[in-house]
Formats: C-alpha cells, structure tokens, sequence
C-alpha cells in the first residue's frame, strides 16, 4: 500500500518536534544544586559557591559549573571526583580525567590567574574569585569504580598542583548518575 507524501511528511515532522521536545526536555530536566563553605585563609574569610547539576546522564554529558568567592591567588581544579567525608575532611580522589593537561577529555578544568587561559580547559577567574566552566562527567571512572555504586562523586573544587594538599577550597555538590 501507498502513502501519500504528505503524510509521510506529517510524520516526520511529528517525529522532529517530538526529539526537539524530548532533547529539550533533557537538556533542561537536570536541576543545579549549589554547596556553600565559608573558610579563613590568613586573616581573609572567603565564602566560597559552587553550583553544579545534581544528576547527569550516567553515559556521560557536558556539564556548567560556577562558581564564587574563591581566592584568585590560588589556582583550583573542577572536576567530578570521589568523595569521602566531608568538604575539607579527605582529598576529593581520584578525579575523572585525572589533571587533562592535553584537553583530551575535557574532564576537568584549571583555574589559575597566572597560567590560565595558556593551556587545554585552563581558564583565570572572574573578579570576586568567580568562573563558570565546562566538563565532562560520567558514572564509570578510569578504574572501573561506577559513581553510586560502589563510590560516591560529586563535583569538586580543589587546590590545584601549586598547593595540593590545601584542604581550604574544596567544595563539594553530590551528584547522581541516570
């Protein structure tokens, strides 16, 4: 049997508005979840922010993070890594994408105000210690460990290779894998 071509062409249609509608309704149906830490460094108080997705696609997805209050004199990494304890307690390790310096992954980002911005998924920050990047998450990390099963993630700030053992600016929002 033969279908006429305007109903072949009325379902395609239909079929593009209902991916558009589908596709949108996933870029948006992710909520921000935003965690906050108030810390000294010397004889300056910080209130650091962060805000991030609170689910991803467990395949993986590109995902904003921002971020506020942060101390421009010290570089820091956002990326999705395992946590333990609370912010501050435990370094966030080991992080999806490790360091990235090739900008192969996108998995993680630098943010420094003397080097950013001359290497791959470097940037500096804005003024008031603020940023808004992009990085690529997913559930399964290098080692075979899956985000929620068997570790838990988040997304992370913490100090960059220059002060790596610096507890201050780690910030923490949980995240869950669908």
């Amino acid at each position: 049997m033969r279908v006429p071509a305007t109903r072949n062409i009325a379902r395609a249609g239909l079929a593009v508005a209902a991916s558009a509608a589908l596709t949108l309704g996933l870029a948006t149906s992710a909520s921000a979840a935003t965690s906050t830490r108030t810390i000294v460094d010397g004889s300056t108080t910080y209130n650091l922010s962060l805000t991030a997705p609170d689910t991803a696609a467990a395949a993986g997805q590109v995902i904003t993070v921002t971020g506020s209050g942060y101390n421009t004199g010290q570089g820091i990494y956002v990326g999705l890594c395992v946590v333990d304890g609370a912010a501050g307690v435990n370094k966030p390790t080991p992080c999806l994408g490790g360091q990235d310096e090739s900008g192969s992954t996108g998995a993680s980002h630098w943010i420094n105000n003397v080097f950013g911005g001359l290497f791959a998924n470097s940037s500096k920050f804005g003024t008031g210690g603020t940023f808004s990047v992009q990085i690529y998450v997913q559930a399964t990390l290098e080692d075979g460990s899956v985000c929620g099963q068997d570790v838990e993630c988040a997304v992370v700030t913490r100090a960059d290779h220059f002060d790596t053992n610096d507890r201050k600016y780690d910030v923490h929002v949980p995240v869950t894998f669908q």
